[in-house]
C-alpha cells in the first residue's frame, strides 16, 4: 500500500471506525493491515476475506469467488477495501456484494488508485474516478456522502480516490 492511500483514509475515513463496530476488510495487504493499525481500537471486530488465492494464511473468510462472498447479508459495520477494486473484472457486480453484507445504517468505503503503474498481478482492469464511483455506488443502491481523489503524500505524486457510501436501502 502506497502512503497516499494510508493519507486519505486517515483524513476521510478513520472517523467512521467508532468503538465496538463490526468490519470486514477486503483484499488486506498484510495482517494486521495497515489500515487495522491505524484504527488502533481492540473494540472494534476486525474481519479479513481474500480469495482461496490470496497468500495470507490467517484470513478470517476465503472466497472462491469475487462476486459471492460467504457472507450473510447485513453483517458489517463497515465493508472496506484498498487496492482492491482496480483488480475486479466486474466492478458493478461486486459492488452490489459489498452492498449486501453491510449492514442497512452501515458504510462501505473503498479507496483506489487512480495515477499508478499498470500492475497485471493478478489483472488490473480499472481507474475510476469520483464519478465512476457514485455511478457504481449507485447502482449499489448505497448513498455516496463522499468522493474524492487527491494526491495527499506530495513524494510519489501518486493520486488515489476515496469514496465512502452509505447504506439506506435493501438492495434487490
Amino acid at each position: 500500500m502506497h502512503l497516499n492511500s494510508e493519507l486519505l483514509f486517515t483524513k476521510y475515513a478513520k472517523k467512521y471506525f467508532k468503538p465496538g463496530i463490526r468490519v470486514l476488510e477486503i483484499g488486506p495487504n498484510s495482517l494486521p493491515s495497515k489500515y487495522y493499525s491505524l484504527v488502533r481500537d481492540r473494540s472494534v471486530h476486525w474481519d479479513t476475506l481474500g480469495l482461496d488465492s490470496s497468500r495470507f494464511k490467517r484470513l478470517t473468510f476465503r472466497s472462491k469467488s469475487e462476486y459471492n462472498y460467504p457472507l450473510d447479508d447485513n453483517s458489517y459495520d463497515i465493508v472496506l477495501s484498498g487496492q482492491v477494486l482496480e483488480h475486479v473484472k466486474k466492478v458493478w457486480i461486486w459492488m452490489k456484494e459489498l452492498a449486501r453484507i453491510c449492514n442497512k445504517g452501515g458504510h462501505v468505503i473503498t479507496i483506489n488508485p487512480i495515477s499508478w503503474e499498470y500492475h497485471e498481478v493478478p489483472v488490473d482492469c480499472w481507474r475510476v474516478y469520483p464519478e465512476g464511483m457514485r455511478a457504481l455506488y449507485d447502482e449499489a443502491n448505497l448513498k455516496v456522502i463522499l468522493s474524492e481523489f487527491e494526491d495527499l503524500d506530495n513524494i510519489q505524486h501518486s493520486i488515489d480516490a476515496i469514496t465512502i457510501g452509505q447504506k439506506v436501502n435493501e438492495t434487490d
